[in-house]
């Protein structure tokens, strides 16, 4: 289950219009009311028939005990009534098990509804939040041949997007990448490579030290039920990568092994918040739009990523959505890259995000916006697929608990906006300032890559 029978039937009205304000079908809130309506008939008819033979099987003995005979009328149509009464319970057991299947699957394919200050629509309707940084590019003074044209906002040179620089600076091979996978799979070589690994070395050790999260290596594939717990089954299988022989999927995002970690739990108050930070390699299939930002790394179908995942009290959830969205957006910050944030409209925010804020890199030489990190509250939507619960004191009910997570980053656009922020007119690239100690060099320049 996801929105849950109980929460259908108390708010149904709210659900099936939040299904309409995400683009998605509202039917399936009918017809799950509608099941869940059968259901509860089975289980009033089951409870009266199983109530009346427990009854006939009584007055069958006290029939006895009263001198009738075992074989007479009166005791035989006491047991008819019982064999009737079975058979009808048999018949309901058998609907009832068919009836909460299709209940099961109806409620996984229905979204989680939006906060109610998110704006309806779709692109056109996100919300700037804030904007921070120098959209000209960071074009920093450096001793050597660069000159006077090494100020910020005073290139007499044409910036180039980061596939040419790139190329230019054998950072990856997307041509043998192709040879050896398919497209959308980028070979990092060289100065590519390191600063790959400086990026998801120092994420994590801001993340774990400065953040205070809990880092975790997830396996980067996983069976069913945690594909399924997260929300990509049923609405985005057709994204994911699937070992057939197994019946186990590629990760797309780190989120889906971390936050299974707690799934079938119950937490102690006391463990509150659980707050992880985890690096994996992210497959997907559905890498973007035809023929739409096919160039360079900007969509590709396997790319690196550190993600944070957090397990709150509800009353504090939205409170930690902001501070996970300021951890992501310290790193870019601390890189020199000019970004914003957006608040998602209900169409481009996802099946099973209740609030979601989008970060958007300046890449300069592309002049593009493009997204490194989505930070989403699902309050406990995916905990209820889950059964994630808290203990709120000592012999409580369990509670459950509000999964939030957040890219931390996202390498691929990070790299690109990198490259396209820092390029020099010379070709080279300045090394942001935090990750020169990891990659040994201020700047990557032309043949230092080479072979």
């Amino acid at each position: 289950m996801s929105v849950g029978s109980a929460r259908l039937r108390e708010d149904g009205d709210r659900i099936r219009q939040g299904a309409i304000d995400k683009g998605e079908d509202p039917a399936f809130v009918d017809q799950a009311l509608a099941l869940d309506q059968r259901r509860r008939e089975l289980l009033s008819e089951g409870d009266r028939l199983k109530a009346e033979r427990n009854t006939a099987s009584k007055q069958i003995g006290e029939a006895i005990r009263a001198g009738a005979a075992p074989g007479g009328p009166e005791v035989a149509a006491l047991r008819q009534a019982s064999t009737d009464a079975g058979a009808r319970i048999t018949a309901i057991d058998a609907e009832l098990a068919a009836v909460e299947a299709g209940l099961d699957d109806l409620l996984l394919r229905i979204p989680n509804p939006a906060d109610s200050d998110v704006p309806v629509g779709g692109e056109e309707a996100n919300v700037t939040v804030r904007v921070w940084g120098d959209q000209l590019g960071r074009v920093e003074p450096f001793e050597g041949e660069l000159g006077a044209d090494a100020r910020p906002g005073a290139a007499t040179w044409e910036r180039r997007p980061h596939w040419e620089l790139a190329e230019r600076l054998r950072m990856f091979d997307l041509e043998r990448g192709a040879k050896i996978t398919g497209t959308g799979f980028p070979v990092y070589r060289g100065a590519g490579a390191a600063l790959q690994r400086a990026l998801i070395d120092w994420f994590l050790e801001v993340h774990t030290r400065e953040h205070g999260m809990i880092e975790i290596w997830p396996p980067a594939v996983v069976n069913q039920a945690s594909a399924r717990g997260t929300g990509q089954i049923p609405d985005k299988e057709d994204q994911m990568y699937i070992v057939g022989r197994d019946d186990l999927y590629l990760v797309p995002t780190a989120e889906v092994p971390v936050t299974n970690l707690h799934r079938d739990e119950i937490l102690e108050a006391a463990e509150l918040p659980v707050r992880y930070a985890a690096y994996s390699p992210c497959f997907r299939r559905e890498a973007g739009a035809a023929g739409r930002d096919t160039r360079g790394i900007m969509r590709v179908h396997q790319f690196d990523k550190v993600e944070m995942v957090f397990f709150e009290r509800p009353e504090d959830s939205e409170r930690a959505l902001e501070q996970l969205t300021g951890f992501a957006e310290t790193l870019l910050q601390r890189l020199g890259l000019a970004y914003r944030v957006l608040l998602m409209a209900t169409r481009e925010m996802g099946f099973v995000q209740a609030r979601k804020y989008d970060l958007e890199v300046w890449a300069p030489g592309v002049e593009r916006w493009l997204e490194v990190s989505s930070c989403s509250n699902f309050r406990d939507y995916q905990a209820r697929r889950m059964a994630i619960r808290y203990r709120p004191g000592p012999g409580a009910r369990p509670e459950l608990v509000h999964a939030l997570n957040g890219s931390g980053l996202a390498l691929p656009r990070t790299v690109a906006a990198i490259l396209e922020t820092f390029q020099q007119p010379d070709g080279s690239v300045i090394v942001p300032e935090v990750l020169r100690s990891r990659m040994g060099t201020d700047r990557i320049v032309p043949g230092a890559a080479a072979g």
